[in-house]
């Protein structure tokens, strides 16, 4: 592979809603630089950016893909991201290794949740961002109206009009560039724009942009914009330089347009590329922790440093093994060399380095800060992970995945397969960090818990295509709790079995006592007297732990509940450990009848992010499904309501939110406490429980 000097590399990120045109888009980009010799399509299946069965099958996006290409003696990596709210880690962990984005907006559509959710990322970051208003050669394709709206919803930087589309729809034919005040036809299916005059019916408008382009450009520069006042001429390399620090600095967007199906403005997009998108040495330091010292270092982005990269993907592959894709941050690495793993403290040894073209991987040689490479079979190294020079150890932060917000109780349909299922799970997670695992202690069931529904099936397709394990799913079980609401004193038991030869004898003499929620179980030894030997007290004890593991109302383990065992009998020959504790087991459950038992629920509480004008409609859902509302704040333009929700009102919570909220409402989710079920649903689920129990015997 040639080398580039860094200043002449560029890496830049797509993002946008899904269905916006990013993957075709990035395609279009591909085949104008010579990288591919026909023009790949998602509708078609022939894009080689979306790769994966699941992305062509459902003809968008899922995971980020990557791809390099040269244009005007530049060497520049492009990284296609999905647009789907369920993978929005990819987005993210793409933002974190790009040197600027260009945010993909249809001309044919307004802004949508994605857009501004990755908008708010690029400004958290810093990252450089041009706005690409694509799809002008749709029905509908009006770019005013989604300028205005994207002036409207996306925060921050300022906006500012670098071209002007020559006509729309089926009319629109080229563009014009308003700081060269030249126009660029497009008159065959060549992507080669030719010169031509501005037209007559836009020159009006395109000199009153230039004006309001040009003195938004001034604006970056004091000196600049005295000179401006004073009716002096800038000139175009100064316009350029401010757009280009106006960029940096997060206070300018620039906004281009084009087709991607007809590669009109894609050569001008290019070229935007290369003039406006920082080189990785104008890239901020990164910042990391030194493990050794728990110290804040930073590395500046030169070859000089020590080599540093932070691995942003992982890909499972059933051939090639574990494919991971990181991003060079500082330093150099070549083929054959061991380096350190910092954030697992252990040494991996490099193979071949690879640049990446889609699914395709071409040997790169060496690896130089700024690069998108990808390595295999590395042995403990996963996403988030940071590669580096043993010498000079740093730790940089992953990207942190986002709560997962649907779970199911999995299990294989096959048995046997139980291994297989747990195998093919741990290695889609190494793919996909959002993905949750845990083991229901009380239920025994497998969850697994992820961002949503299509999130899910996209799990459950790559199991059987990559790993041949078929799953059933269902909901989970809630794992309710019983205890009991008042003291019961004087509970006795006897248990005596006499069967020839050495019989069963065992007393025992209870009180209960309901405990504070969340107490769990106490056992008090108050014996006196001898009626009962102390080396049988252990046997008690075990007994009632037992018998709490299934309750009297529906099996479910009894909590929150004191024993006083105090006084009992016991015959010298036939009393044993066995006997006590089959009396303890039997005395414990009388006395749970005899207490007024009762059934509790799991209670989650939420964080529910949404926007203003759904709030009256969310909080009203919220209070339909028992919530408790303990609060609001204002976060930005959005409100933050703190709830209290049942576990079994809000497991399906999130393609509810979803629905009522358009896509931009969020949520979290974490365990609170238990409390009472109220009586009517209490009964239900006894009978249901009592059913469930049949059914098993």
């Amino acid at each position: 592979m040639k080398r580039f000097e860094r200043e002449k590399v560029r890496t830049v990120g797509f993002f946008g809603h899904s269905s916006e045109g990013k993957t075709s888009l990035a395609e279009a980009v591909l085949f104008r630089a010579g990288v591919t010799q026909r023009l790949g399509n998602v509708d078609e299946g022939s894009s080689i950016l979306d790769f994966e069965p699941e992305e062509i099958n459902r003809k968008i996006s899922i995971s980020t893909a990557v791809a390099s290409y040269q244009w005007d003696k530049h060497l520049v990596t492009l990284v296609d991201t999905p647009g789907d709210v369920h993978f929005t880690y990819e987005a993210k962990s793409a933002m974190a290794v790009v040197e600027g984005a260009v945010f993909v907006l249809g001309a044919n559509s307004g802004v949508k949740v994605q857009t501004e959710n990755m908008w708010r990322e690029a400004q958290e970051r810093g990252v450089p961002c041009i706005l690409f208003i694509t799809k002008m050669d749709t029905e509908h394709a009006r770019f005013w109206d989604a300028l205005k709206d994207a002036s409207e919803n996306l925060e921050g930087a300022k906006l500012v009009i670098l071209q002007l589309p020559i006509g729309e729809e089926a009319n629109f034919r080229g563009v014009v560039d308003l700081l060269k005040k030249e126009a660029y036809l497009y008159e065959d299916s060549s992507g080669k724009a030719k010169k031509a005059p501005i037209p007559q019916d836009i020159s009006a408008q395109v000199e009153e942009e230039r004006l309001k382009l040009v003195e938004s450009l001034v604006e970056v520069d004091e000196e600049l914009m005295e000179r401006y006042l004073e009716g002096e001429e800038i000139s175009q390399e100064e316009l350029y330089r401010c757009l280009k620090e106006g960029m940096v600095q997060g206070q300018i967007v620039p906004v281009l347009c084009g087709s991607a199906l007809k590669l009109i403005g894609i050569d001008l997009l290019m070229d935007a590329i290369n003039l406006l998108i920082p080189s990785p040495l104008e890239r901020r330091p990164a910042k990391g922790i030194n493990p050794n010292t728990g110290q804040e270092e930073e590395r500046r982005p030169s070859t000089d440093e020590p080599f540093s990269a932070y691995v942003f993907k992982t890909l499972m592959d059933p051939f090639a093994g574990r494919i991971s894709y990181m991003k060079v941050l500082s330093g150099s690495i070549g083929p054959d060399v061991a380096v350190y793993n910092s954030s697992k403290k252990t040494r991996e040894k490099l193979g071949q380095v690879f640049l990446l073209q889609g699914k395709k991987q071409e040997p790169a040689g060496i690896a130089e800060v700024g690069d998108i490479v990808a390595v295999t079979k590395l042995k403990d190294t996963q996403t988030g992970d940071t590669l580096c020079d043993e010498k000079a150890p740093i730790v940089y932060p992953p990207v942190m995945a986002p709560t997962p917000v649907l779970s199911y109780a999995i299990k294989p349909k096959a048995r046997g397969d139980e291994e297989k299922i747990s195998q093919a799970l741990s290695r889609i997670k190494e793919e996909d960090p959002t993905i949750v695992l845990s083991r229901d202690e009380q239920t025994k069931e497998l969850i697994i818990s992820c961002l949503g529904q299509l999130h899910l099936d996209v799990i459950v397709e790559r199991m059987k295509r990559k790993f041949g394990v078929e799953v059933e799913l269902s909901p989970p079980k809630i794992p309710y709790k019983e205890t009991i609401r008042k003291v019961v004193k004087g509970v006795i038991y006897r248990h005596k079995k006499q069967t020839g030869g050495r019989g069963q004898f065992a007393e025992v003499h209870f009180d209960l006592y309901p405990l504070e929620r969340g107490k769990g179980f106490e056992f008090e030894e108050a014996l006196t007297g001898m009626n009962v030997p102390r080396n049988f007290v252990p046997a008690v004890e075990k007994g009632i732990r037992e018998a709490m593991e299934s309750g009297v109302l529906a099996g479910f383990p009894v909590v929150d509940v004191k024993v006083r065992f105090y006084d009992g009998k016991s015959h010298e020959v036939d009393s044993s450990d066995l006997a006590f504790k089959i009396a303890s087991i039997m005395c414990f459950k009388k006395g749970m009848q005899q207490a007024e038992p009762v059934l509790l629920e799991p209670i989650m509480k939420l964080e529910v992010t949404v926007p203003d004008d759904v709030l009256g409609d969310v909080m009203g859902d919220l209070n339909s499904r028992r919530g408790k509302i303990l609060g609001m704040e204002t976060r930005g333009k959005n409100q933050v309501i703190k709830a209290l929700v049942p576990m079994s009102e809000a497991l399906q919570y999130g393609p509810v939110l979803n629905s009522l909220t358009g896509g931009r409402g969020s949520f979290t989710m974490e365990f609170s406490h238990y409390e009472e079920v109220p009586p009517h649903l209490a009964q239900r689920i006894v009978e249901e429980a009592k059913r469930e129990r049949e059914k098993g015997d």
